[in-house]
């Protein structure tokens, strides 16, 4: 029997810095799975929190009079609600990245599973967009193919810097970094197949 080589797998964990050494198999091949920052759904969730617990113990206050099947129906309401935010949670702590030399899984929020082999991308694009109205900015992460459209995308408001360094490592790709902030709409207008559908992708400024 021929003995199997094995490598360090290190499994990174976005925010907190976190990561562990396993072992792969397969000659050497390094594996590194990515997750989103944990801290956004404190961020996102605790003031969410806040803002709906009033509102609904205003509700219910109001509802009152009019008897057990109003109320019924407000807690039935919160219920429903309640459900959706742990779906939400679930999901989020779920989404993962997977990277290796020959390409990229991604387990979105929704679960749904996509891939993109190594053979089909050309490069690395790092940008920087501002965030709406604001000067503040975020950095976004493309891996393209020969054509300029995009295979696959992080953006920073979930995803640390360690990961979006880490991605043209691993797949040993040239890295485009541009060092002047875009809005949305130059973007559009620049790259328009960079982006989602929903942002305009193929319309003209």
């Amino acid at each position: 029997m021929v003995p199997m080589s094995v490598a360090a797998m290190r499994t990174g964990y976005g925010d907190a810095g976190e990561s562990r050494i396993g072992q792969a198999g397969g000659g050497g091949l390094r594996v590194l799975t990515l997750r989103p920052r944990r801290s956004l759904t404190r961020a996102v969730g605790l003031p969410l929190v806040a803002l709906l617990v009033p509102v609904i113990l205003t509700v219910a206050w109001l509802v009152s009079p009019f008897g057990s099947a109003a109320v019924g129906l407000t807690a039935a309401v919160v219920v429903v609600l309640a459900a959706l935010g742990v779906a939400a949670y679930i999901s989020y702590q779920r989404t993962e990245v997977v990277v290796s030399p020959h390409g990229i899984v991604e387990r979105g929020f929704l679960g749904r599973i996509h891939s993109v082999a190594r053979r089909d991308m050309a490069e690395v694009l790092r940008i920087d967009t501002y965030r709406g109205d604001t000067l503040e900015t975020v950095q976004q992460l493309f891996v393209v193919d020969a054509d300029g459209t995009c295979l696959f995308r992080m953006r920073g408001t979930f995803w640390d810097d360690h990961s979006l360094d880490t991605i043209a490592e691993i797949l040993e790709l040239e890295e485009t970094v541009r060092t002047e902030p875009v809005t949305l709409t130059e973007l559009r207008a620049s790259d328009p197949h960079l982006l989602y559908w929903f942002e305009g992708r193929g319309l003209r400024s």
